[in-house]
């Protein structure tokens, strides 16, 4: 008998409007995770609810109304869109969800709509190319939390990453291809930042040079986000015949001094010191277009760059709902 398979997409969430109210609500969600900011509880309910919150909500607002569209959000968006696609091009056996870790299509109550249709098997694909603790892993965790009470339990497939897998790496090459790669001065791949002390507890506390992982994927590094990171690069600058001058390595999104470096805006600045002109930007973190995408990259580096002498950056578009994303989810689950 033909298992009837329920396929779980889940992102990292969207607040529901730009208005003041609704990122407050979505950024107190957020950093209230103890995977995300992981300090004792009571520290970091007063970090959070009395400190970051009240003074990043007029500032998030604001960028949050640069990344809304007619259509909403951006993540969202395309996440609806992806979902239709796949389930037009999936069989009668399976059926495509999609939730936000926060707020969004709610994740609880999406995981009851599945219940609800008894489904004889449940695929978890957490929208993370690499393994994070606080995006996959808060995800794993809160999806687990649920479906533990519940009274029949169906077979549960978990994708925790698929950043080597061929036919996402196909599904980048193609998108950047739609660029003249040959025009630009250089080749930045951002992703997003974590703070080392997240990367660390991977591998025994130690640091990614003790276990190589900015060259090679071993038996001790294998879920360490920067060592994801850098095999994902590898991988695409194969693909595009990249020789290593033609690109470098970067973090962007930190909060911090103690986070994963070399910072994407320190490079930028670096490049157009050098009398770099036009510099092509890869996120490949990111499945879908959003805040960090769209804005910090597409506007804010593009607007220090120009300060410094640069002219274009240009951003290489997220897989968002394109069709080789869709055949390269529809073979990871399968």
């Amino acid at each position: 008998m033909t298992k009837k398979t329920a396929v779980l997409l889940v992102n990292l969430g969207t607040p529901d409007s730009p208005s003041k109210k609704n990122v407050r609500k979505f950024i107190s969600e957020f950093l209230n995770d103890a995977r995300v900011i992981d300090i004792p509880f009571i520290l970091r309910k007063f970090l959070v609810n009395l400190i970051i919150v009240p003074f990043r909500t007029s500032k998030s607002s604001k960028l949050y109304q640069k990344l809304w569209t007619e259509s909403g959000s951006p993540i969202l968006t395309y996440g609806i869109s992806l979902k239709k696609k796949l389930n037009n091009s999936l069989d009668n056996n399976h059926e495509v969800f999609i939730a936000m870790r926060y707020g969004n299509p709610n994740l609880k109550k999406v995981l009851s709509e599945i219940k609800e249709k008894h489904f004889d098997k449940l695929i978890i694909l957490p929208l993370f190319p690499q393994y994070a603790s606080s995006t996959t892993g808060s995800i794993l965790e809160k999806t687990m939390n649920v479906i533990q009470k519940w009274n029949i339990i169906p077979e549960i497939k978990i994708i925790s990453e698929f950043y080597q897998h061929p036919n996402f790496i196909e599904a980048w090459v193609e998108q950047i291809k739609k660029h003249k790669i040959t025009d630009f001065d250089h080749i930045l791949f951002s992703y997003h930042g974590l703070p080392k002390k997240h990367v660390e507890k991977t591998h025994q506390n130690k640091s990614c040079d003790h276990f190589n992982c900015k060259n090679e994927i071993n038996e001790k590094n294998h879920s360490c986000y920067q060592a994801q990171c850098y095999a994902t690069t590898r991988l695409i600058a194969d693909k595009l015949n990249l020789g290593k001058k033609d690109y470098t390595l970067c973090f962007q999104s930190r909060f911090g001094k103690n986070w994963l470096s070399p910072f994407t805006e320190d490079l930028i600045l670096k490049e157009a010191e050098k009398g770099s002109k036009k510099l092509l930007v890869i996120p490949a973190a990111f499945v879908a277009d959003c805040l960090e995408t769209i804005v910090e990259i597409s506007i804010d580096y593009q607007e220090l760059f120009i300060q410094k002498g640069g002219r274009k950056i240009q951003m290489v578009e997220s897989l968002n709902d394109n069709d080789l994303w869709v055949k390269a989810i529809q073979k990871i689950i399968t």
